[in-house]
């Protein structure tokens, strides 16, 4: 199965530095200026020239429409599917709903009802482990999710640290009765 990704608003979060070190790293050639407003990229692969017109700005109108593209010309360059790539490119998505299970429960803090979490959830398509702090109730069903392994539907900000997801700012931590 084929997954497309086709989401406007993870695509937006997808920084264009990020982004313009992917290409480098992986071996795509800056070429020139397109009308200002964006740049050719181009890589050989097999004897076939991939072309990708990568946008100068982030704030431009159809920057997700460009980032759909680039992500479906790496698809076919690189041989590996959409949601792969757009795990390597994500850097943070701002108010993100995840959905998951506790894998882990860190020792407590000792000054409070608070811990480390570490999560199990999907992200671009692919579960993904992700480290959270929770506090009071949300430790406290955090613990009964794990205990019970029940699955859980958890709201934040998720950011991308070294290769790690970590979640911020969680809220709205309910186990999910599915």
């Amino acid at each position: 199965m084929k997954v497309t990704v086709k989401d406007s608003e993870i695509l937006e979060t997808v920084n264009l530095n990020q982004l313009k070190n992917y290409l480098r790293i992986h071996g795509w050639n800056e070429d020139q200026t397109f009308l200002e407003n964006a740049t050719l990229w181009h890589k050989p692969v097999a004897g076939e020239e991939f072309e990708i017109l990568l946008p100068n700005q982030q704030n431009l109108g159809d920057y997700a429409a460009r980032i759909r593209e680039t992500i479906e010309i790496l698809e076919s360059a690189e041989n590996r599917s959409q949601s792969e790539i757009l795990a390597d490119l994500i850097t943070g998505i701002p108010n993100t709903t995840i959905q998951g299970v506790v894998m882990q429960i860190n020792t407590p803090n000792g000054d409070k009802l608070s811990g480390e979490i570490t999560l199990l959830g999907v992200i671009t398509d692919k579960l993904q482990k992700i480290q959270t702090e929770l506090a009071d109730q949300d430790y406290i069903l955090a613990i009964k999710a794990y205990q019970e392994r029940l699955p859980f539907i958890c709201t934040g900000d998720l950011i991308k640290e070294n290769q790690n997801f970590i979640l911020k700012n969680p809220r709205n931590f309910t186990l999910d009765d599915l």
